[in-house]
């Protein structure tokens, strides 16, 4: 017997055996009825009545507070727009531009309200765009928490650690000064410390300054007058002896952390990763600028120091090669800098299917419901890595009631609904920005070289 007839009869057989067991059609509705259940009904549909900003500066800080009101009374959440060296302009975005497309809009389409707006200026990306963008959508998430009686991290699978490691920064003109403060950090209970320490006579990163501006008060600071000084080359030279001393001094149990801040040329920091690697950094940070991506690759091949990078980032086209190449092992964006909590989401995912770990950017001009938004992705990720902060000042605090408490070097969720952080609008309002202009810190784009060139950033 042929094959072809033997499937034939097989299927004959097997359909003979099938119309035998069939039902009658009148019977089928009713066990499709039976298979389906009733829907629930779920939360009432919620509209966006009103976008507003809340511009505040409770430690000479600025920043930007997106308050996205519905029309069930006195539901509202907050996000986190702040964009310190332009914030003025955000404010500008959120109020003339997003609020008027927004109203009317169902809250609990986050997604939806992202993509619409991420268009809805044709040209995209962006630091203002991004952030006007964050500030909706952290308040579109802190409102879902709430509605659902639940703190962020649970909507975003629960926990998979109780709380998030942190680093203490710690920084010195000298040597000494840097091992001392790393001290107050270990005796505080972090486990993790950043530290930087100054050039003598050199303008450097994360330290305050060991000299006087150079430039004359009579000029304005350009390539003829530069002001702040700055060169690589005793930078790089300095550095190795600053982990060695600090080695020998704190132990090996302590992780160390530094940020070159993009202050170095290529094979400076080539140079730098390989003498570093008898300290077992945690990370060396930023050794590059978003423009020199391409440098990575070179970079990974000639040291195994861990990196971090991605501060600056906008785009996905500016961290996806990076990620998908393995070329870094933490990712540092900024996420108001990208929009929000929805696309940090998509990154912290894509980043775990190639071993990088997170590590949001965290600095003071973050505020508190953007470390509150991190935190809960962070509780909620696999591939966390580490949180940069460990504190909020007092001024800061009472302003935003709820801030995540650090205990012992971890951030806790204080496991209030949403965000768990209620912004105190008075009393914000007592903290205005510092007057201007300038209206951003005028530091960035005026640290030069010797010779007058401007160095980034």
């Amino acid at each position: 017997m042929k094959r072809r007839d033997v499937l034939r009869r097989i299927s004959g057989g097997a359909l003979a055996t099938a119309g035998a067991v069939m039902l009658p059609d009148a019977l089928t509705p009713k066990l499709h009825a039976q298979d389906r259940p009733a829907s629930p009904k779920g939360l009432p549909p919620l509209k966006i009545t009103d976008v507003q900003t809340i511009l505040t500066a409770p430690n000479r800080i600025r920043l930007v507070v997106v308050k996205v009101v519905t029309s069930e009374p006195g539901l509202v959440g907050y996000g986190c727009a702040t964009f310190t060296q332009r914030a003025l302009v955000v404010q500008t975005a959120v109020e003339q531009y997003l609020k008027p497309f927004l109203i009317g809009r169902n809250v609990d389409e986050i997604e939806g309200i992202w993509q619409s707006s991420y268009v809805s200026s044709y040209w995209r990306n962006g630091g203002v765009l991004f952030n006007a963008m964050s500030g909706v959508d952290i308040a579109l998430w802190d409102i879902k928490g709430k509605r659902a009686n639940m703190p962020l991290y649970q909507l975003l699978g629960g926990k998979v650690r109780h709380g998030a490691d942190c680093y203490y920064h710690a920084s010195g003109r000298d040597f000494q000064e840097v091992e001392d403060n790393a001290r107050k950090g270990i005796a505080a209970g972090f486990r993790h410390v950043r530290v930087q320490g100054a050039v003598p006579g050199l303008s450097t990163y994360g330290t305050r300054s060991t000299t006087a501006a150079a430039g004359t008060s009579s000029e304005a600071i350009g390539p003829t007058n530069p002001g702040a000084i700055w060169e690589s080359g005793p930078y790089v030279r300095m550095l190795p002896k600053l982990f060695e001393h600090l080695r020998a001094k704190l132990g090996e149990e302590v992780e160390l952390l530094h940020d070159v801040h993009e202050r170095v040329q290529l094979i400076e920091a080539i140079n730098l990763g390989k003498s570093l690697e008898p300290y077992r950094l945690f990370f060396l940070e930023d050794p590059f600028p978003p423009e020199d991506n391409g440098h990575f690759r070179l970079l990974r091949q000639q040291t195994s120091i861990p990196i971090a990078m991605g501060e600056l980032f906008n785009t996905v086209q500016e961290y996806l090669p990076l990620i998908s190449e393995r070329l870094i092992d933490f990712i540092r964006i900024h996420i108001s800098q990208i929009g929000g909590l929805s696309p940090a989401r998509k990154v912290q995912a894509l980043t775990e299917f190639f071993g990088v770990r997170t590590a949001w950017h965290g600095p003071g001009d973050a505020s508190p419901l953007a470390h509150a938004a991190q935190l809960a992705l962070e509780l909620a990720s696999y591939n966390f890595g580490i949180h940069e902060g460990g504190s909020f000042p007092q001024e800061t605090q009472d302003v935003f009631r709820g801030c995540p408490d650090v205990k012992d070097g971890y951030m806790l969720a204080n496991e209030a609904p949403g965000l768990g952080i209620e912004v105190d609008e008075a009393l914000a309002a007592k903290f205005p920005f510092p007057p201007g202009p300038p209206n951003f810190d005028y530091s960035w784009g005026t640290t030069r070289r010797r010779d007058g060139t401007v160095i980034r950033p």
